[in-house]
């Protein structure tokens, strides 16, 4: 297999995606930081296009599907990246103007129709804007924002190659 061949490259993304996920397990589960509201979202959106990278190394797509893929993986950088961005401008913010904690997930699945729920998670919290861990200076939003940069360049790459 050609290491520069487009389903290799979407295989390297996916194991990407995967070391990103491992390292957020590990955040989570031995150094004990506990996943914001949008640092779900941004977990989703890096499982999502890791899947999507995973499913077009599997089928090997020619040009015209390669593109669809490189498209569809995009809106997850994208979207993982605003949400990075929103997390970052939160952690910015003057302490006194945070919006308010939320209840639980559980709660407001329970409680709220789906549309507020969607509206409180992006909207953020004052968890969200709290800065517990860092590495060479940078939050995690902050280096998450980075690999989603690298996940767009990555599909605009895929869909401008000539081959």
């Amino acid at each position: 297999m050609n290491l520069a061949s487009p389903r290799s490259l979407f295989l390297l993304a996916f194991i990407g995606c995967s070391l990103m996920m491992i390292a957020a397990l590990y955040l989570e589960h031995v150094v004990g930081l506990a996943p914001c509201p949008l640092c779900i979202v941004q977990r989703v959106c890096v499982i999502g296009f890791g899947l999507v990278c995973l499913a077009a190394s599997i089928h090997g797509p020619q040009k015209g599907g390669r593109r669809a893929y490189s498209v569809l993986a995009l809106l997850f950088a994208v979207a993982g990246g605003a949400t990075a961005i929103r997390q970052i401008w939160l952690q910015n913010m003057p302490a006194d103007q945070l919006p308010s904690c939320l209840p639980s997930l559980e709660y407001m699945m329970d409680a709220l129709p789906f549309q507020d729920i969607v509206r409180l998670v992006l909207h953020g919290t004052a968890e969200c804007a709290e800065v517990s861990w860092t590495l060479l200076g940078m939050s995690i939003p902050e280096w998450t924002l980075l690999a989603f940069i690298a996940m767009a360049l990555f599909c605009f790459w895929q869909l401008l190659r000539r081959d």
